[in-house]
């Protein structure tokens, strides 16, 4: 009877470690990142409507380092390519700030490159470590003599994303 359980256990295990695997080796999801998509919670019409500008949430960061329940307006440059759990959004001075997903909830398409975009979430500036560094160009598969270059820690703009939706 105990051989039973514990055969009975291991497949149960087994199966379960079989679909996270799966999972987690799945892409990003499939979609075209249209007006009016949006990934994550909703953002709401007045979080919409009342977006500031990348710039705006610099001048903000500059006098805060956190800055939370805030919406930017932006245009994404890139998208991780492994699952869609970050993305980049450029600043009208052509600087980018990382995006990330809040609690890895939901992932978006590599469709949403090059889209404009309205964030819902909490932005902070923050040290970022060489290694981190170094893994998100590793996802954004930049060239060995890019990754290398990469030696020091640097400060930016982290953004923690419950919405994403696609504007004009």
């Amino acid at each position: 009877m105990k051989k039973l359980v514990l055969i009975f256990m291991i497949a149960i295990s087994t199966v379960g470690f079989s679909q996270e695997t799966a999972a987690q080796k799945a892409g990003p999801p499939e979609g075209n990142a249209l007006v009016g998509d949006y990934y994550g919670g909703n953002v709401s019409a007045k979080a919409e409507k009342n977006a500031i500008t990348t710039t705006q949430l610099e001048k903000k960061l500059k006098k805060a380092k956190k800055v939370e329940n805030v919406a930017v307006k932006g245009k994404v440059t890139e998208v991780c390519d492994k699952k869609g759990c970050w993305m980049t959004v450029e600043t009208e001075n052509k600087e980018k700030f990382f995006v990330k997903m809040k609690d890895y909830g939901f992932f978006v398409p590599l469709a949403l490159k090059g889209k404009n975009v309205v964030l819902e979430g909490n932005a902070e500036t923050k040290v970022i470590s060489v290694d981190e560094q170094k893994h998100y160009a590793e996802d954004a598969k930049k060239s060995q003599a890019e990754i290398d270059a990469i030696t020091k820690p640097q400060e930016e703009i982290r953004f923690v994303a419950s919405g994403i939706k696609v504007v004009n």
